[in-house]
């Protein structure tokens, strides 16, 4: 299967779960011990959240942001996220990331468990678009699964991209993208790419604060 083939079927699977996907967040510690853990994050200004889904985080940046762009692909999501968000200056934009371009700059560019849904060989030109995103001193903020969380999955072994398969309600099953970054080896990546960055640990995921070797004009 190649990358685009299963970005679509990853896709599929956002879509037709958008329901379900609020559910971890009401039934795990781990994922409220993150979502508190925003106000220790330097987010400010203008953000751009990628892959807002539906909202989780959106609510929590625009308490600290000048104004929120936030961007995804699944319209069901999206909808799920406009009704929980109602600041005026968050904006949502429904776009596939691999290929939506910003019109301007932002002071931040956040993004929570989407990471980990980029194929390996599109990681670099994902890191650029993010760089050519950020105004001068800005920052990425991510937060994502750590290697632990493989023994949560259903992983499919013997595929040329990493691959989990995910089953929702209805007994339907899609498999997604699913890299299980080490922050050790991310930060690497990241340092090789010309980034400067910071990643750590907290409840079993990590979080991370990046600086691009440029920013945008």
């Amino acid at each position: 299967m190649d990358d685009d083939a299963l970005l679509t079927e990853q896709m599929a699977y956002y879509r037709a779960g958008a329901a379900e996907y609020d559910r971890p967040y009401a039934e795990r510690e781990d994922l409220r011990e993150l979502l508190a853990a925003v106000d220790d994050l330097p987010i400010a200004g203008d953000v751009l959240e990628l892959a807002c889904g539906t909202g989780q985080w959106t609510s929590l940046l625009a308490t600290r942001a000048r104004s929120v762009t936030a961007v995804d692909a699944a319209a069901e999501a999206l909808a799920l996220a406009r009704a929980r968000t109602a600041p005026a200056t968050v904006r949502f934009v429904e776009a596939d990331l691999f290929e939506w371009q910003p019109s301007r700059c932002y002071d931040t560019v956040f993004f929570a468990f989407w990471l980990s849904h980029v194929p390996p060989a599109r990681l670099p030109g994902f890191w650029n678009s993010v760089a050519s995103a950020l105004a001068p001193g800005g920052r990425a903020v991510f937060i994502d699964d750590g290697p632990a969380a493989a023994a949560e999955e259903t992983v499919l072994s013997g595929q040329p991209v990493p691959v989990a398969l995910r089953r929702l309600d209805d007994g339907s099953r899609y498999r997604i993208v699913k890299v299980f970054h080490a922050p050790s080896s991310l930060a690497a990546d990241l340092t090789a790419l010309g980034w400067s960055a910071h990643i750590r640990l907290v409840a079993g995921k990590f979080i991370g604060v990046a600086e691009p070797p440029a920013a945008c004009a």
